[in-house]
């Protein structure tokens, strides 16, 4: 479309026909992200609230769709890459957001990490220096006293409040973990979340029955990552899970998929804002989650 073409359009933005700007606004959409820039210049000309608004839910509604389809693509992806998921749900939220920005936080996470890391060490002794620079120097912890804030959904909130839920803290963790090649996972608990550290090459002195099933299993312990990286073992998370008086099922104990945690980071998201009554953005949501399958 030539930019006359589009500029009488955006004339009938203000048009009193309903039925005109619905005909209106599915052109711009049809049209895409490259209509945005000149639907916010005439945004910033007009005066009209009205016409700002309808703007606004014009671009609002392009960005979503961005955002949903390159969160389709990115499940059809071999890796599924973490880091690359968590910043695609964020920018549902914040459609101008820095990535690069992210990314420098992150790395300098990593960059912390990996120089107090050497060959020598053990699992333990690896997630004690993950767990010292995570939650001693940069200071990130759970976020008990909003816990079911949207906020804590939002890998770029948590990355500057250093405040999250057991699933972004996780998400973290694990962001970092798997650059490093160190061989943690998620573990999709019901109402919570946490890791486990699975190397069948590590070495373990099997002291119980249970640890032996651990080893059979590939896992060496389990890390809680809300707790600020406490270690544990299965007996623990069998307590829990009775606690909750579930049918306990195998994948409560086991390794889950990146698309897995980015499913339970929309769950979250949709639970929040239901739970804050914003009902259009629960539903845009539960939208994109579905979108994943």
């Amino acid at each position: 479309m030539d930019k006359q073409e589009l500029n009488a359009l955006l004339s009938l933005l203000d048009d009193p026909d309903k039925d005109v700007f619905l005909q209106v606004r599915e052109k711009l959409l049809s049209i895409g992200p490259q209509v945005i820039p000149a639907l916010e210049n005439v945004w910033e000309q007009s005066f009209d609230t009205s016409i700002q608004v309808k703007i606004e839910g014009i671009i609002h509604n392009i960005q979503f769709n961005i955002t949903s389809e390159a969160l389709k693509e990115w499940a059809t992806t071999p890796e599924q890459n973490l880091m690359t998921g968590a910043l695609l749900i964020a920018k549902y939220q914040y459609p101008d957001l820095n990535t690069d920005k992210i990314k420098r936080q992150i790395q300098q996470i990593r960059q912390d990490i990996w120089l107090e890391l050497n060959d020598k060490l053990t699992a333990l002794e690896q997630v004690k220096i993950i767990n010292h620079i995570l939650f001693e120097v940069h200071n990130f912890s759970g976020n008990t006293q909003n816990y079911h804030a949207p906020q804590n959904s939002y890998i770029n909130n948590v990355l500057e409040s250093k405040k999250g839920n057991p699933l972004s803290l996780s998400l973290i963790y694990l962001i970092v973990a798997q650059d490093l090649k160190i061989p943690i996972y998620g573990v999709n608990l019901p109402e919570h979340f946490v890791l486990c550290y699975k190397d069948t090459h590590q070495l373990l002195t099997v002291r119980t029955k249970r640890d032996e099933e651990m080893i059979a299993k590939g896992i060496l312990f389990y890390i809680n990552p809300f707790s600020r990286g406490a270690v544990f073992g299965k007996g623990q998370l069998d307590i829990y899970l009775k606690k909750m008086d579930l049918d306990i099922q195998p994948e409560h104990y086991q390794p889950c998929t990146n698309l897995e945690m980015i499913k339970r980071l929309l769950r979250n998201l949709v639970f929040s804002y239901k739970k804050l009554g914003y009902a259009d953005k629960q539903d845009e949501l539960q939208k994109l989650l579905d979108a994943l399958g």
